[in-house]
């Protein structure tokens, strides 16, 4: 075709003016929706819909350190179940849970500790200032444990130790021990409790000498009066350099020292020492505060300081109970209650028993009538604490 022919130019002149109309509509702002339409989200990262989601409830719960792996577990499994929820989960001490809540006023909604006689020696006593009521008027004492040694293949006597000679090996002081804080953690006064049981189970008085004699900066006592061993523990407790006793704030941090060699025994509970994969030596029935039908109350930790603000605790000899409670002030207790429910119900049981930290058969409600409805139906009133 000639290129100077009518058609030729008449097709040239519209292919610009084409492209033209193209490069304009690239250059302009874009146009919103027509009038009337629906208009949709931006696909482009970093734009928010017009109308962003509704913040997640925050769910702060303190807990026993040896509730970590269990807990963990729990949190995906009831996040799952109720993704409007953000737990958040801190870890301590069990005495030092309560005092976050006591003593340094922080806003928890749930605390689960160790000790159930933790919370109406510690939060039916203590009062909220800013209301002038009780911390907590109720509890649900859910599990139990069983008090253990944690060891390694590394362990010092590893392939020596037996039901005869264990506490003699611990004894050594070529051996290092691990110790929570008896003033912070529930493991560290049960500890105590287990040598001095050991007193008379194995017939030699000084079992509990020969094992903290000297090995404290201020000494640990211990006295007996007729059925009842008393373990007296200074407001100051260090351990001596070079003693071969270690101590920690918390009985879970004392894994991590096992793990590297720094110990070759720790008190830890069975269920973290089976948590962690490894090697365990099982304190006879007697000594492990833990069997149903034992009576451990013929001896008693104090401490020898007033910590709190009305009560200098002490801790009498008793099968070992996991307790929960939602504080008076707690900023989220429909959240909290949701949790515990969850925590008693069948999918929060078996989470538990995966674990190795199985639930008693029945939850034991103490002050039952104060708990929330929701929680009556999964629990049944307690006579004891």
């Amino acid at each position: 075709m000639n290129c100077n022919s009518p058609l030729k130019r008449f097709l040239i002149l519209t292919c610009c003016l084409v492209l033209c109309a193209c490069q304009a509509a690239q250059t302009a702002a874009p146009a919103g929706p027509p009038a009337g339409a629906a208009s949709t989200p931006s696909a482009e990262p970093g734009l928010l819909p017009p109308t962003a989601p509704p913040e997640r409830v925050p769910l702060v719960v303190f807990a026993a350190g040896s509730l970590i792996i269990p807990f963990d577990h729990l949190e995906q499994a009831f996040e799952a179940r109720y993704p409007y929820i953000d737990l958040l989960a801190e870890y301590h001490g069990s005495i030092q849970v309560i005092r976050h809540a006591t003593e340094l006023h922080e806003s928890i909604d749930l605390i689960a500790t160790a000790d159930a006689s933790l919370i109406p020696m510690l939060m039916y006593a203590s009062l909220v200032p800013e209301t002038g009521q009780p911390y907590a008027t109720w509890y649900i004492r859910f599990a139990s444990n069983r008090l253990a040694l944690a060891y390694t293949d590394q362990s010092k006597y590893a392939s020596e130790i037996s039901a005869d000679n264990w506490y003699s090996i611990l004894s050594r002081r070529d051996v290092r021990t691990g110790l929570a804080d008896p003033r912070f953690d529930a493991s560290g006064y049960r500890a105590l409790m287990a040598f001095a049981l050991a007193n008379d189970y194995y017939a030699q008085p000084t079992i509990f000498f020969n094992m903290f004699g000297g090995r404290f900066q201020r000494p640990v006592t211990i006295f007996q009066d007729d059925d009842l061993t008393t373990i007296t523990v200074p407001e100051i407790i260090e351990p001596m350099a070079n003693t071969g006793l270690v101590m920690r704030g918390a009985s879970i941090q004392l894994i991590a020292l096992l793990q590297s060699g720094e110990l070759d025994y720790a008190f830890e509970y069975e269920s973290v020492i089976q948590q962690h994969g490894l090697k365990m030596f099982s304190l006879p029935e007697a000594l492990n505060l833990g069997a149903e039908d034992i009576d451990y109350s013929q001896v008693l930790v104090e401490l020898d300081f007033q910590r709190f603000q009305s009560v200098k605790p002490e801790f009498r000899g008793e099968r070992i109970g996991y307790g929960i409670t939602i504080p008076s002030n707690a900023p989220h207790p429909a959240e909290a209650a949701l949790f515990i429910a969850f925590l008693l119900g069948e999918e929060g049981r078996a989470v538990m028993v995966a674990d190795q930290h199985p639930l008693f058969a029945q939850a034991l409600a103490d002050n039952f009538t104060n708990l929330p409805k929701e929680l009556q139906a999964v629990c049944v009133p307690a006579s004891v604490p």
